[in-house]
């Protein structure tokens, strides 16, 4: 991640090989922390909602729609802000009932650094979310399928993380 110490540009910084960086130079410490992350099981009237990842990493696998907590965000703001940002759709604050169901650690290797996550999955009933309410962020987004939880493929999902959620999910709920 780093050849120089942040503080004092020394070369020796040194990386333990999990998350402490170490200058012995001038004393400096970095933590690199796990980051939160978030995903949703959206069932709705024609299936479970699967979208078709635009990039890297697993560029054309099957993800559920969600994705980094901001600093200064909760799980379920950071949540709503992805659902809107990746489908163009968020639903109403009355009503809505988001149930954490499981969380997973994860690996999210992205421009030669590999970030370690904590995944929040949250189940979401929308039975009348339809084609019709998605806009999908141009890029990052490259399509979408509604497939009913028995006929997911395992092997076709992006993450290790979201094939154990997606199990979870179908163990707790069905499918």
């Amino acid at each position: 991640m780093w050849n120089y110490c942040p503080s004092c540009a020394s070369p020796e910084i040194q990386f333990d090989g999990s998350h402490r960086f170490f200058c012995p130079a001038c004393g400096f410490v970095y933590y690199h922390n796990t980051a939160a992350a978030t995903g949703c099981v959206i069932r709705t009237g024609q299936g479970i909602l699967l979208l078709i990842r635009g990039e890297e990493p697993a560029k054309g696998k099957l993800d559920l729609p969600g994705g980094f907590v901001d600093p200064g965000e909760g799980a379920l703001e950071g949540l709503r802000r992805e659902l809107r940002e990746e489908i163009g759709w968020v639903p109403p604050e009355q009503g809505t009932n988001f149930t954490l169901f499981a969380s997973f650690p994860n690996v999210y290797p992205y421009k030669n650094i590999t970030y370690n996550t904590c995944d929040m999955f949250f189940a979401l009933d929308a039975p009348g979310l339809t084609e019709r309410d998605l806009r999908l962020e141009a890029g990052e987004i490259g399509g979408f399928r509604f497939v009913e939880g028995r006929d997911i493929r395992m092997e076709d999902l992006a993450f290790e993380s979201t094939r154990r959620a997606l199990n979870a999910y179908l163990e707790i709920y069905g499918s």
